[in-house]
């Protein structure tokens, strides 16, 4: 599996269908085909970062099913 922001293959599982790229510091979780980023911040919480990018862009013609 390769990270959906950078396309590294440095994944690691955190859960359940959640994901975390070490290489760019995003999770992710892969929940019935949709994809939800995540970005840490700086306090420990993280931020959702869907409401930055279209579905179709994160999507693209890949199906995020695992």
């Amino acid at each position: 599996m390769n990270c959906p922001c950078c396309n590294h293959r440095d994944i690691g599982k955190i859960g359940t269908k959640h994901y975390y790229c070490r290489h760019c510091c995003i999770e992710f979780l892969v929940y019935r085909g949709k994809l939800t980023l995540y970005e840490i911040a700086e306090d420990g919480s993280i931020d959702c970062l869907n409401d930055l990018f279209y579905e179709t862009e994160l999507s693209g013609e890949r199906k995020w099913i695992l």
